[in-house]
């Protein structure tokens, strides 16, 4: 029992083995850049018109309280990952702190979270593809242009109505991963100007409808409440049940500290990457959810595919729009990156520590882990191509609140057991910080919707079937090693 909760000691990335070793060459501009990639994206784009209706105008209140509890959680990785400037991101500090058990639960966890997004973004920007090439005459067949189409909800009644393979979201997938194995740097740099992009995309949709902000937009404030509920017909509502979806366009931060040992000097750069990404793009957020529910009724725009668009056309402004949605096609796979960038991460100190195959925690002479990044370009594009991701995407968040607990819970640990430690960034006001940061990821986690529970717990018995019957014997080599 005792060996379930064992603690792995932390090495030091320069004391890796050289063929286990990463090129340390991303600087703190690259690190803002990477996380501001991957929190701006489908959420912000998409997430808005789902959140509004189910809370109405108050979304913007959803907004905030996602925005706070992400906050906290972003305190705590800025405090942990200089603490453990180690790749691996939340699996890292958990056994380091936490135990294996624990450690693999959230690593488990991490990649249903990582492996969806990647999946979910992938599909959307597919989307818009499709449509892109529509208009340039270029039609693909039906069943290449998305995954099985399915009907009914996973686990009652549900079946597939149509096969397909989606083409495009392949693609994508397979130009991101080729740009990683290029080069970490490479990546990076061209992630940043994409990231630019996608923010001047978002000041002009602020700057053109702001003008038509109309304060009667807002009444009623909060017609469905605050708590989540569910209405006679099913559906669900209120404050808590749009923060809980919300929430998925607030993460990305976490996937800078899995570039611990990427980064060329981690006590000062994952600071400032971790905490200056979430201040920029909680400040966005906040501006475009005022913005978006001034301008336009949200009856108009709730449960839009694309509301910022809709509600730019809603004003009047069609060629604005037009400029929306050619800068989410150009911008999206930035999120794709980093996303991807941190799964792969996350995989490799996996196999690192023997939890995964050893084999696939070999680096190139440039520093890249080409074999863990194709595997994980191999995972990924299996569930984007051919499966109905839209129908268990929700996963994702749970994964995400899973992590982000963790995270919280190790600082407030290490706060106890090495209040002497060197801490190279102290979060301020610690344990309001962290007991807040885990009870409103618990919170959140209990307004997902029930379905997305349960499929949470049944991933998670799949992987401790996995544990017990592999991962736990390699751990106990390694660390005996």
């Amino acid at each position: 029992m005792a060996s379930l909760f064992r603690l792995k000691p932390v090495v030091a990335a320069h004391e890796q083995p050289e063929h286990h070793r990463l090129q340390p060459s991303l600087s703190w501009p690259h690190l803002v850049a990477l996380g501001v990639g991957a929190i701006v994206g489908t959420g912000i784009l998409t997430l808005i018109g789902v959140g509004a209706d189910r809370a109405g105008p108050a979304v913007i209140l959803s907004f905030v309280v996602a925005g706070a509890i992400c906050a906290c959680a972003a305190l705590a990785y800025a405090e942990m990952a200089t603490m453990i400037p180690a790749s691996g991101s939340a699996y890292t500090y958990s056994y380091s702190v936490l135990g294996e058990l624990p450690a693999w639960v959230v690593g488990w966890s991490l990649l249903a979270e990582y492996t969806l997004v990647v999946g979910a973004v992938a599909v959307g920007w597919s989307g818009y593809a499709h449509g892109f090439l529509d208009g340039l005459g270029v039609h693909l067949p039906a069943a290449l242009s998305h995954g099985p189409v399915v009907a009914g909800a996973i686990g009652r009644d549900w079946h597939i109505v149509e096969w397909g393979v989606n083409v495009p979201a392949l693609f994508i997938v397979a130009v991101v991963a080729g740009l990683l194995i290029l080069g970490t740097r490479e990546s990076a740099t061209l992630n940043a100007i994409l990231v630019v992009v996608k923010l001047v995309a978002l000041v002009v949709f602020v700057a053109v409808a702001l003008p038509h902000f109309d304060p009667h937009n807002l009444e009623p404030f909060a017609p469905f409440g605050f708590a989540k509920h569910t209405t006679p017909e099913g559906a669900e509502r209120g404050v808590m049940a749009a923060a809980a979806i919300i929430f998925f366009a607030f993460y990305g931060f976490d996937a800078i500290s899995t570039a611990a040992e990427e980064a060329k000097n981690p006590a000062r750069d994952l600071a400032i990457g971790i905490v200056g990404s979430m201040l920029v793009c909680v400040a966005i957020y906040m501006v475009v959810a005022i913005t978006a529910v001034g301008a336009l009724s949200y009856t108009r725009f709730a449960d839009s595919p694309e509301p910022l668009a809709l509600i730019l056309r809603g004003i009047g402004q069609p060629g604005a729009a037009t400029f929306l949605a050619a800068s989410a096609v150009i911008a999206l796979p930035t999120v794709i990156l980093a996303f991807l960038f941190g799964q792969s991460r996350i995989f490799f100190v996996m196999a690192r520590d023997q939890l995964l195959p050893q084999s696939l925690a070999r680096v190139s002479a440039r520093g890249t882990p080409v074999r863990i990044t194709l595997f994980t370009a191999a995972v990924v594009a299996f569930f984007a191509g051919f499966f109905p991701i839209d129908q268990i995407a929700a996963l994702a968040n749970a994964g995400t609140l899973t992590a982000f607990v963790a995270v919280a819970v190790c600082m407030l640990v290490m706060r106890v057991r090495a209040p002497g430690a060197k801490r190279p960034f102290r979060t301020p006001l610690a344990w309001p910080v962290g007991i807040g940061g885990a009870l409103g990821c618990l919170y959140l986690f209990i307004s997902l919707p029930h379905q997305t529970q349960i499929a949470f717990g049944v991933w998670n018995l799949l992987g401790l079937a996995v544990y017990f019957a592999y991962a736990r014997h390699g751990a106990s080599k390694a660390l005996a090693a």
